[in-house]
């Protein structure tokens, strides 16, 4: 029984505090809760119907793939929707259900702004990175073959990947964290192709943002205490009590 325990209350320390904060907002508003998650959902399920039919196909190509060889004008207009369009050679109800938990644990703990913006950023860091790597090629560090210039890339895992690190970070869920980088490096070891790799990129761009705003934090309380030691020795006397 002891193992136990003590797995129970490892458990609790990783995922307790995340656990809290889902279950009270869904408790309190249900769906109300995740209204941007659930349109991202709808949104996704339409693309996909839409894009199967060979009325749409050409339109949701056109709106929303991108490739490495795209200008990369047209590659900055077509990212924020290809991030929810499901990639051809995948299941849809993996991207469904990659939105539905990891979107809406975001949208509850992050906000809805915070939560799009890290899905962006990582989905921009993987979209840029496909064209460093065609440009660096094979035989370069994290490089990429010529042919996946033309490989269509959309899809919500980069963002979904970005954001589970993210989450962690937060709730200082070290381990969960730590198993998401160790699956996708080994994603990468196993499988060497260009999704891989953009998880990676997307890990990358969440880190970087992860350390952005572990700065901003430990910056907040120093102002703070420099404003109340400045306002209390400057004229030399003590502070006054009302």
């Amino acid at each position: 029984m002891r193992p136990v325990r003590a797995l129970g209350r490892a458990a609790r320390r990783e995922w307790g505090p995340l656990w809290t904060a889902v279950r009270t907002a869904l408790a309190a508003d249900r769906l109300r809760a995740v209204p941007m998650t659930l349109a991202a959902v709808l949104l996704t399920a339409l693309l996909q119907v839409v894009q199967n039919r060979s009325w749409g196909f050409g339109a949701v190509q056109t709106l929303g793939s991108v490739r490495a060889e795209d200008a990369l004008w047209v590659a900055l207009l077509r990212t924020p929707l290809s991030l929810f369009v499901p990639a051809l050679d995948l299941p849809v109800w993996g991207a469904l259900a990659q939105l539905l938990l990891v979107f809406g644990i975001a949208e509850i703990c992050l906000g809805r702004w915070r939560t799009l913006l890290i899905a962006y950023v990582a989905t921009l860091a993987g979209t840029l990175y496909a064209r460093i790597g065609v440009a660096i090629g094979p035989d370069g560090f994290l490089g990429l073959p010529a042919s996946d210039a033309q490989v269509v890339d959309t899809g919500p895992s980069a963002a979904v990947v970005a954001l589970a690190v993210y989450l962690c970070h937060v709730h200082r869920a070290w381990f969960t964290g730590a198993l998401v980088i160790v699956a996708m490096v080994a994603e990468v070891a196993v499988k060497d192709n260009l999704a891989g790799k953009e998880h990676l990129a997307a890990i990358a761009a969440a880190l970087l943002l992860c350390a952005v705003s572990s700065h901003r934090d430990r910056r907040r309380p120093r102002r703070g205490q420099g404003l109340g030691v400045g306002a209390g020795t400057r004229s030399g006397a003590p502070p006054i009590k009302s």
